[in-house]
């Protein structure tokens, strides 16, 4: 991760230099106010609107070339960045090397995996390998007002000489080497704000907008180091992680240019995700006797204490979790949320099942989505042709600043009643408000009737000898315990009940309900398969009807509709 950092460091301020210097030969003193607000809007304008505002002697070359175009229309200027960059990158090198050791270390010691004890480089240089830029594009999107950003796409195989020496919990001591790195992504610039005086920008903000490829070996004394068990993975992870979370996209670096205050760059968050960890099914057994223990790992950016972990289910395939998790959100429309499945192995360390991974982009604001993830070995390999197994969540993104018009039935304020509302006080500081609503989390309970109808089922698999089931359907509240059952359909594969069932739920955020479809026969009963759903949706929308999947069945779906009644209705009613 060091260097990679290093590297985003040092183009990033070499960028900044030689464009400074560009743009400096171009404009003489009394031409450098009218020219910084020409570059503002030129990400506003075409090619022809900029020739007629601009004249020859002011035009800079690299405008020539239409916004969002790869290497064959920038080709000169790609080529001029890859020459300067040639040449400065021996000091680039020189000066990333101390500042990555200076300033890495303490990243790496937040990352460091309980399997290892520290983290320090004993030796760090990139070698003399430069990257190449092989695209450029100017986002029109994102440059705002008084800004420009530019994105580049950077190759890199480079030559680094990098030695980590690792400390194990066990007191194994490894000096490892990293060799073969190879680096694709694209990197993001902005120049903002613009200014009157040189260099005509205030500050440059750099990001890796996207990770495309990151490939590197660790070897010890000249061997894999995958040959010790747990400590390539961890190794691994540790570095994958940390470079996510440090230099990618929303996360920003910003370098001041002129001085001022520049707070208004930085990351600020935009909303909450309020994310359900329901279930899975059909894990591997990763266990040798008895089954996994599987339990999930789940963030958006792998910060330690950003990231959260599900409790442990002993001994099954099909674990039922049933955990809620919150998460801030910085950016909605390029982060994403990834859950990983471990086996438990006690005082080992866990044994990595599968991987997953959902845009938030794909969310609809206020709206509860309800998605099965394929797991995967590698996010970054999308093809994978082991089945793994696939996670159940339940997802709701929440803006900030959208004045109540979105319900979130995991906010405090969801559970009061119409009179503690009234009640409320008008003259409370914001701390004391803040430590009300997180005790008020903790303890809420939304309690009210819950009303499940089981409508029908169809394309049920045969399991009769006569090529037929006898089906019927059992509805359990898991915390409750309440349980109700409906009448069986013989000789039937789309069976039809139009039965309503009726629960009392105390707790409605943290219970749940499994519908299991079974088959009724007179030696036995064989269990077709299940779904299993929160109240979070029908606590939002009061009422509603969906057609499910039955899970762990060969097909199969049912038709369900739910209706929920709050408590206090429920007493003004009576």
């Amino acid at each position: 991760m060091g260097f990679i950092v290093g590297l985003i460091v040092g183009i990033a301020i070499g960028i900044g230099l030689i464009m400074a210097f560009a743009r400096g030969e171009s404009r003489r003193s009394k031409h450098r106010s009218d020219l910084a607000k020409t570059i503002a809007a030129l990400a506003r304008m075409t090619v022809q609107d900029s020739r007629k505002l601009l004249g020859p002697q002011h035009y800079p070359s690299w405008v020539v070339f239409a916004q969002q175009q790869k290497l064959s229309s920038f080709h000169i200027l790609l080529t001029w960045l890859n020459q300067h960059l040639d040449k400065i990158w021996p000091y680039i090198n020189e000066a990333a090397s101390e500042l990555i050791k200076s300033n890495v270390e303490p990243i790496l010691e937040q990352y460091t995996p309980a399997i290892l004890d520290s983290l320090k480089f004993s030796t760090l240089t990139l070698g003399n390998v430069a990257p190449q830029f092989t695209g450029i594009s100017l986002v029109e999107s994102e440059c705002g007002p008084g800004g420009i950003t530019i994105e580049f796409e950077i190759q890199w195989d480079g030559d680094p000489d990098i030695v980590l020496d690792i400390n194990t919990r066990v007191g194994l001591a490894l000096p490892v080497q990293v060799k073969d790195i190879g680096f694709t992504g694209v990197f993001r610039v902005i120049l903002k704000p613009l200014i009157d005086q040189f260099p005509c920008f205030g500050a440059i903000s750099y990001s890796l907008r996207e990770k495309r490829k990151l490939d590197f070996v660790f070897k010890v004394s000249g061997s894999e180091i995958s040959s010790i068990p747990g400590i390539s993975e961890a190794l691994e992870e540790t570095i994958r992680d940390a470079i996510e979370d440090c230099i990618i996209w929303p996360v920003r670096n910003i370098i001041p240019i002129i001085p001022g205050d520049y707070s208004d760059l930085e990351l600020k968050p935009v909303g909450t995700l309020e994310v359900k960890l329901v279930e899975a099914k059909e894990l591997p057994n990763m266990d040798i006797v008895g089954k996994s223990d599987p339990f999930a790992v789940i963030f958006i950016r792998p910060l330690p204490d950003r990231t959260k972990t599900s409790k442990v289910i002993d001994n099954d395939l099909n674990p039922i979790w049933n955990e809620h998790f919150e998460f801030i959100v910085e950016d909605d429309t390029t982060q994403r949320l990834t859950v990983r499945i471990y086996d438990d192995e006690g005082l080992q360390a866990a044994e990595f099942i599968g991987c997953c991974q959902i845009s938030l982009s794909t969310l609809e604001p206020g709206k509860v989505k309800d998605v099965w993830l394929k797991l995967l070995k590698d996010l970054d390999i999308q093809r994978d042709t082991k089945y793994r197994g696939q996670v159940h969540l339940e997802l709701l993104y929440c803006p900030f600043g959208t004045d109540g018009n979105i319900v979130n039935p995991f906010d405090h304020d969801f559970s009061l009643t119409s009179l503690e509302k009234a009640l409320k006080i008008d003259n409370i500081t914001k701390a004391d408000l803040r430590e009300m609503a997180a005790k008020k989390k903790k303890e809420m309970f939304i309690r009210g009737v819950l009303s499940v109808t089981v409508i029908s089922a169809e394309d049920l698999p045969i399991v009769d000898f006569m090529g037929k089931a006898d089906p019927y359907v059992v509805l359990l509240m898991k915390k409750s315990e309440a349980k109700q059952k409906t009448r069986v359909i013989t000789n039937n594969l789309n069976p039809v009940w139009n039965q309503t069932f009726d629960f009392m739920v105390e707790d409605a955020l943290h219970e749940m309900v499994i519908i299991e479809v079974w088959d009724h026969d007179t030696f036995g009963k064989d269990r077709i398969g299940r779904v299993i759903m929160t109240l979070t949706r029908v606590l939002m929308e009061g009422e509603y009807q969906e057609s499910y999947n039955i899970d762990l069945a060969k097909s199969g779906r049912i038709t369900l509709s739910f209706k929920w009644v709050p408590q206090h209705k429920v007493r003004d009613s009576s």
